[in-house]
């Protein structure tokens, strides 16, 4: 695949708050796209230490020809947000046929609320961002007790 002069990638990742490292994946995503590493880890985890250590965060990179980079830190994972909520570790074999845990619509009305501060999220009524919540937590088998 042949690169054009003058465009930007784009890298997507999932970095733990507060924890990028040059280490992999980080390191090596960046560094054979010409990035030094330990700028971007230094940065993010600037950006993100107010939030909890070892929340899941993914990041949009845009990494500029001349090896300058921007990067924007988006909320965590629904279904990790959800699976946090419930205190399970890992989501249901059988979504449907089994449940692991129960979140209340106060939990998904708190989590909507994280969603909703996302760009993409912006022009999206709340309450439609909270029944994406619900079937999340149906796909993973946690049960929304009202």
């Amino acid at each position: 695949m042949s690169k054009k002069a003058g465009v930007a990638s784009l890298l997507k990742m999932i970095v733990p708050a507060g924890k990028a490292t040059p280490s992999p994946p980080v390191g090596p995503a960046l560094g054979q796209r010409g990035v030094k590493s330990m700028d971007f880890c230094k940065q993010f985890n600037d950006r993100t230490k107010d939030l909890v250590v070892d929340t899941p965060v993914p990041v949009a990179i845009s990494i500029n020809p001349d090896r300058t980079f921007t990067f924007v830190v988006k909320s965590p994972p629904t279904s990790w947000l959800l699976k946090r909520a419930a205190g399970v570790a890992k989501g249901a074999a059988q979504p449907g046929k089994e449940t692991v845990g129960s979140v209340s619509l106060k939990h998904i009305y708190a989590i909507a609320q994280i969603k909703a501060k996302d760009p993409v999220m912006a022009h999206i009524e709340l309450e439609k961002i909270c029944k994406s919540v619900i079937a999340s937590a149906h796909s993973v088998g946690i049960k929304v007790v009202h």
